[in-house]
């Protein structure tokens, strides 16, 4: 998720808040095309399914590399396992909110 996240960050999250369209969540993502499981990730949901409500669209941060529902489909609510909230930097030691890029 760079340039909004880096390497070393600590995010607090919600678990089982409703996202809304554009805050970060920490996501369950389908499996690659080879069957492998992909590990737990965090997107930038855009908004619902307009097809489904319970199904949402997400983005990647980075456009250089990175899934998107583009590449997978829509998720299910199930699979969007928290919202963030805010990040602590290790380097400064705060808190910094995180509901959209900077």
């Amino acid at each position: 998720m760079l340039p909004t996240y880096r390497d070393g960050e600590v995010l607090l999250v919600a678990r089982g808040r409703r996202p809304r369209p554009g805050v970060a969540a920490v996501v369950r993502l389908p499996d690659n095309a080879a069957g492998v499981p992909r590990p737990l990730s965090v997107k930038r949901i855009t908004g619902p399914d307009p097809h489904d409500p319970a199904r949402w669209w997400f983005e990647s941060d980075n456009a250089a590399e990175g899934v998107t529902a583009y590449d997978t489909g829509p998720l299910t609510s199930a699979d969007v396992l928290a919202v963030v909230l805010c990040r602590v930097s290790p380097r400064w030691g705060r808190l910094s909110e995180t509901g959209s890029p900077s």
